[in-house]
């Protein structure tokens, strides 16, 4: 028998007079799975079936509209708006508006499709992180498509080279030299995002029954929205975040619900937009390298890297769904690996050396 599973659900693949007989049996079980493979097969042997038509095979358009665009919506919209606007459905309405993509059937679009579609985009004057991004869309559809049934296998999609990363680190001074120069509410966000390493749109959406004043040494405040499950987490508040927080919330008059940061917007809140033009001023008037509001989080991240927080811990506060991503930021000095073969050392030897009281135990160094 020869079953395999492919996102959650088990397939079974076996040859039968020469022609391939490959199907989904929409479980998770594996021996309901291999039973289904068994029942084929028999009714095979017995003529009760025949070898089955194979379905048609929907158009990359179709899958959009009628199978992808319904999930991303229903998935996001509510739950992270900023993920299902600025995201899938920019990408779902870049990918329909490129017919020679859009009009393929799914088993049809290959990896030399994909390049194009991208070179496209960039042809279009769009930045390569902007192509990467439809790019990245495409991938998760196909993906979908295999794992809902619609598409055996997927073609490898890679991104452009060339993309540039938000990774520049705010130094201490250019960072206090920007939160003078900004506008109270541009200050306040600012600092919350270098001192907590909070998203910018988790950063937004933050409300006051979201704030707790008792727990820890200055107080917590609950991350409830952002890109992964990951993201919900309980960050501890600094001195000058709890300071911040704690004079915005007495002049509400102390208030137990709603945003901390409500703006004139659909969403109430405040959004990317609302900042633009504070942003621009503040790092005019700073004279410092310009950077985007994401580059507070890098850096914290960045700065807690440096500390000697190790990955696992590094990925809790950060919300990151893979230590892999924390793993970026962790960069163990030759004092903290020495450390740890320090303490490894005579483990299930039946011996210790003790290094610093002998004087002719061979002295070690990492460095070149």
């Amino acid at each position: 028998m020869s079953i395999y599973k492919r996102g959650g659900v088990y397939w079974y693949k076996f040859q039968w007079k020469g022609v391939l007989i490959r199907e989904s049996t929409k479980q998770g079980n594996d021996k309901i799975a291999r039973q289904m493979e068994a029942a084929h097969r028999t009714s095979l042997a017995k003529g009760e079936v025949g070898i089955r038509d194979k379905k048609p095979v929907m158009t990359l358009a179709e899958f959009c509209d009628d199978r992808f665009e319904p999930w991303a919506k229903a998935t996001f919209e509510k739950s992270s708006p900023k993920t299902w606007l600025d995201f899938y459905r920019v990408g779902l309405r870049a990918i329909r508006n490129y017919k020679p993509l859009a009009s393929l059937r799914l088993d049809e679009i290959t990896s030399e499709r994909a390049a194009e579609f991208a070179a496209f985009r960039q042809s279009q004057g769009l930045q390569v992180s902007t192509a990467n991004s439809s790019l990245r869309v495409l991938r998760r559809m196909l993906r979908l498509a295999v794992e809902w049934g619609e598409l055996q296998s997927m073609p490898t999609i890679k991104r452009m080279p060339g993309e540039r990363h938000r990774e520049h680190v705010v130094s201490y001074d250019e960072e206090s030299r920007y939160l003078v120069a900004g506008s109270e509410l541009l200050a306040s966000i600012a600092t919350l995002l270098v001192d907590t390493g909070m998203r910018p749109e988790e950063c937004y959406r933050l409300r006051w029954e979201s704030i707790t004043w008792v727990n820890g040494r200055n107080g917590t405040l609950l991350v409830t929205h952002g890109k992964t499950v990951a993201a919900r987490r309980v960050l501890p508040m600094t001195p000058r975040v709890r300071a911040i927080l704690e004079s915005r919330w007495e002049r509400t008059g102390k208030a137990l619900e709603g945003w901390i940061w409500p703006a004139p917007t659909l969403s109430g809140h405040v959004e990317p937009s609302s900042l633009k033009k504070q942003h621009r001023k503040a790092l005019r008037l700073a004279g410092v390298r310009p950077f985007v509001l994401y580059s507070l989080r890098h850096t914290f991240l960045t700065r807690l890297g440096e500390s000697g927080c190790d990955a696992w811990t590094l990925a809790r506060i950060a919300g990151h769904s893979s230590v892999a991503i924390s793993g970026r930021y962790v960069h163990p000095s030759e004092d903290a690996v020495l450390s740890a073969m320090s303490r490894l050392g005579g483990h299930r030897t039946g011996h210790s050396v003790d290094l610093e009281d002998s004087e002719t135990a061979p002295r070690f160094s990492l460095s070149a």
